[in-house]
Order: C-alpha cells, then sequence, then structure tokens
C-alpha cells in the first residue's frame, strides 16, 4: 500500500476541482462539508454542481496551468483521460497535492470511502483495487454505527478534561465510558440533541462509585456470523470473560484483547468448572469492580442455567442484563435444512434436555410421542436408547424420521439421518455437540438443504447428509 492513511485539515484551504461531471460534483460535496475555499474549473457544470454553484468559484473555461497556482488541493475529475493526465502532471511538478480520479495508483491523495458520524469520521481505502469492496464495508458499518454517536463523540469531547481529572487511570476511565455509553437516558438525550442536559448527565455519573456488572450474552449456536450486534458490543467492552467450551475459537476472537478470558467448561460430559464455583467466581469477578460477560453457545436461557446465574448474582446485588443468542434448535436446524414446523407435518415444536432431572424423574414421553410434532433434544447424544426406547414404547412410530446435526452451523456441520428405530445406532457415529431432531420435518433436510453443499451429480444423495447404511 502506497498511501499513507491521513486526516487532512482542508477548512478554509484552497482547493480546486476541474471537472464539472458527476465523478466531479462526488469530490466538490466531500469538500464542501469540510469547509474547503473551492474552485471548480468546468467548460459546463453538470444538474449535481449547478446546484451547488453559490457554494464555490466556478471558472467557465477549460482547464489551463495558471489555476493550479496557490492551490493545496488538485482534484482532476473530467472525463476526458489526456486532461486528467495533465492536471496530475502539472501539480505534481508544483508539489501540490493531487487526486486523479480516474487513476487512483497515480495519485498522491486518494478519497476514501467514509462513514461519517460528524465529529466521528471512519474512513477506509482498498487502494483502488477493490472500489465495490471498500462500499460493501461502508454500508455495513453504515448501519452498525449508531447514529447519534455524532453527538456522543461532541459530549465526550465537552467533559474528556474532568474524565481525566476525576478518574486516576486509563482503565477507569474505558470503565466508565463501557457503563455510560449504551446507558438509556443518556441515548434518549443524544438522540433528542438535547446535548447540554447529556454533558450534565456525564459529569454527575463521574461522582457515582463504579459498580461490577455482569451481562449474560448468548454466542448463538457456532456460526460468528449469527452473533448479534449487541453482544459483539458486550464482547469489545468487556473486563472479564468467562466462556463455555461451546463458543467457537472465532467468536471469542472477536472479544477485546485486553480482557481476562477464563474457561470454565460447560460441555457435556467435560465439566471443567462445577456450576457452584461459576456463580462464586462471577460474583467475586463483578465485586471488584468488572464488567463481566458470561459468555454461553446458543442462548443463555435455552438449557443453559442462564436463570440459576441470575438467581445467585441478584442475591448477591450484582446488576446484571441478558443478551439472547440464537439457540441451535433455531439455528442448526435452519441450517440443516428442516423447518421446527410445517403446515402439513408438525403445527408444534418440543425442546427438551437427554439430561435426566436431578430426582432422576423421566420427562412426560406420553405428551414427547404424540404425532405431528418436532421434538427437539439437547444433549442426547448419551441417552439416545434411553429416549428410543421411551418413545417407541409410548406410540411413536419406528419409521419416524430423525436427525442428528453434528456441529451445527459450523463448516464442519454434519447430519446424520434415519428413522426412529435407529436413534441409538446413528447416535454413536456422531460426537458432541450434537442436536437430535425427531419428526416428519426431520425427512425435509434431503429437498431444503442448503448449506455446505458441494456442487453434485444428478440424482446423487446430499452430500452432507448421511443415511445409516453408508455409515455402518
Amino acid at each position: 500500500m502506497e498511501h499513507l492513511p491521513l486526516f487532512i485539515n482542508v477548512k478554509h484551504r484552497p482547493c480546486l476541482v476541474v471537472g464539472g461531471g458527476v465523478v466531479a460534483a462526488r469530490k466538490v460535496r466531500v469538500l464542501l462539508a469540510r469547509g474547503a475555499r473551492l474552485t471548480v474549473v468546468a467548460p459546463e457544470l453538470g444538474a449535481e454542481l449547478a446546484a451547488l454553484q453559490d457554494q464555490f468559484v466556478w471558472q467557465n473555461d477549460v482547464f489551463s496551468e495558471h489555476y493550479i497556482a496557490d492551490q493545496f488541493l488538485v482534484i482532476a475529475a473530467t472525463n476526458n483521460a489526456e486532461v486528467n493526465a495533465l492536471v496530475y502532471q502539472l501539480a505534481n511538478q508544483r508539489g501540490v497535492l493531487v487526486n486523479k480520479a480516474d487513476d487512483s495508483k497515480r495519485s498522491a491523495v486518494i478519497f476514501p470511502s467514509i462513514v461519517e458520524r460528524f465529529p466521528l469520521q471512519i474512513a477506509f481505502s482498498t487502494g483502488g483495487e477493490a472500489p465495490w469492496l471498500a462500499r460493501q464495508l461502508r454500508a455495513r458499518l453504515d448501519v452498525l454505527l449508531p447514529k447519534h454517536w455524532g453527538a456522543l463523540s461532541h459530549v465526550a469531547g465537552k467533559v474528556r478534561k474532568k474524565a481525566q481529572l476525576t478518574f486516576d487511570t486509563s482503565a477507569q476511565r474505558r470503565r466508565f465510558w463501557a457503563r455510560t455509553q449504551d446507558d438509556r437516558t443518556l441515548n434518549a438525550l443524544l438522540k433528542n440533541g438535547n446535548l447540554a442536559a447529556a454533558e450534565v448527565w456525564l459529569q454527575q455519573e463521574m461522582q457515582k462509585t463504579a459498580q461490577g456488572e455482569v451481562i449474560l450474552v448468548g454466542a448463538g449456536p457456532g456460526d460468528p456470523d449469527l452473533l448479534t450486534i449487541k453482544a459483539l458490543n458486550e464482547l469489545q467492552k468487556a473486563d472479564v470473560v468467562l466462556f463455555d467450551q461451546l463458543v467457537s475459537p472465532e467468536i471469542l476472537a472477536l472479544i477485546r484483547p485486553e480482557a481476562e478470558c477464563i474457561s470454565v467448561g460447560k460441555k457435556a460430559g467435560a465439566h471443567s468448572m462445577a456450576q457452584e464455583d461459576i456463580n462464586q467466581l462471577l460474583v467475586v469477578k463483578a465485586q471488584e469492580g468488572h464488567r463481566v460477560v458470561r459468555l454461553k453457545g446458543g442462548d443463555p436461557f435455552m438449557f443453559g442455567r442462564g436463570a440459576e446465574e441470575l438467581q445467585v448474582l441478584k442475591a448477591a446485588g450484582i446488576a446484571y442484563q441478558v443478551v439472547p443468542g440464537i439457540t441451535a434448535a433455531a439455528g442448526a436446524t435452519a441450517y440443516a435444512g428442516i423447518p421446527l414446523t410445517h403446515r402439513d407435518h408438525a403445527q408444534s415444536a418440543v425442546f427438551i434436555t437427554g439430561h435426566a432431572k436431578r430426582d432422576g424423574q423421566d420427562p412426560d414421553w406420553e405428551s414427547l410421542a404424540k404425532q405431528r410434532q418436532t421434538l427437539v433434544i439437547y444433549m442426547g447424544l448419551m441417552r439416545s436408547a434411553h429416549i428410543q426406547q421411551q418413545l417407541l414404547k409410548h406410540g411413536l412410530a419406528s419409521s419416524t424420521p430423525v436427525a442428528l446435526i453434528e456441529r451445527g452451523t459450523t463448516a464442519e456441520q454434519r447430519v446424520v439421518r434415519g428413522n426412529l428405530s435407529e436413534l441409538s445406532q446413528l447416535a454413536e457415529k456422531v460426537v458432541s455437540p450434537s442436536l437430535m431432531v425427531i419428526g416428519e420435518v426431520a425427512a425435509l433436510a434431503d429437498s431444503l438443504a442448503w448449506f455446505n453443499q458441494p456442487a453434485k451429480a444428478e440424482h446423487s444423495p446430499p452430500p452432507y447428509t448421511e443415511p445409516l447404511s453408508a455409515l455402518a
């Protein structure tokens, strides 16, 4: 990359745009927004520039060398390659910053893609290699960045010096901003344009004793693209993250690099830390004043013991929040092409865990063995034989389709299909984490599969699903 990213102050500086068309108009708008003292040289102006004519000096002329004199920045933006080359050559000879709109490789200055929340600006470029990619990134960032962050930047600047005097360390200041930036009261003031009140509110918050907090975050079923925006924001603000083994490495890589990361296990059959110890660790870290993220696979309230952890936090007087995640029942089945409900096959879906209850009592198998419903079983591999036996015993047909989704939504996803009479054998061929789906909808994976499918020959079975016979 030949270009060094810089922000240049062009306010009140003389700038020249050569050209009167659409490309020139884009450059003119950017420069005018930043207060440049602008001259445009063109024999005629297009409609866009004509509408802005009262904001710049228009020289109704063809380009000549004398227009470059005393300019700070020159833009060559005509539809004539020879004229653009001449502008570049003459500006370059005079040591004037120059942008050649049709040739970023030969421009001393390039115009990056910009996402603006004045005074906040984010600029990025592909060096002219892939402008479409820069546009796509700009569109994504424009959606991600809250509209009121410009106002937040302005108000933060007003109270910055007081924050430096109030908090002794940069860590304390970071925690203050992490705690306040998403506060509903502050955001309401900023969105309504009440910046003076927002400034007073921030100053008052500085005087309060900082308290630790726990944010219970659902990481989703595995694919990092399924992580919610709010979950990503919390990972970027965390002081401490306690994560389960089911959280993918790609999601762990999104955690703020300076955060303390603690693996607490919580994988079927391999608990590296007892639940009581996890509860106590959450309390201790929060009482130390940290912003703690408890990161769980899927959704924290779907067989994730999230409510149990919140009950402990509430009893200890610890503040907490919950960020939902896409649970495996919704994510893995969607990636496997298995709808949870279907008008022709299932009017309801039931989610249960394969783990036995503490009192040893089984679920109501009679209600689970009903026709025209989808049964989704979490953590059921080790009890697959018992599940199969009970469902058959209570009347569910042995031919009922079943599917086991291994490592759902990840690049290693695999779907093993069969029927209820084969369930225990199927379970021996997959590894955890796997989701068990029982019901007529499981058979739709053949026709609705879309994820991880390589090219296949006509009439061949779906390559990502494997019938029992292929696994024997």
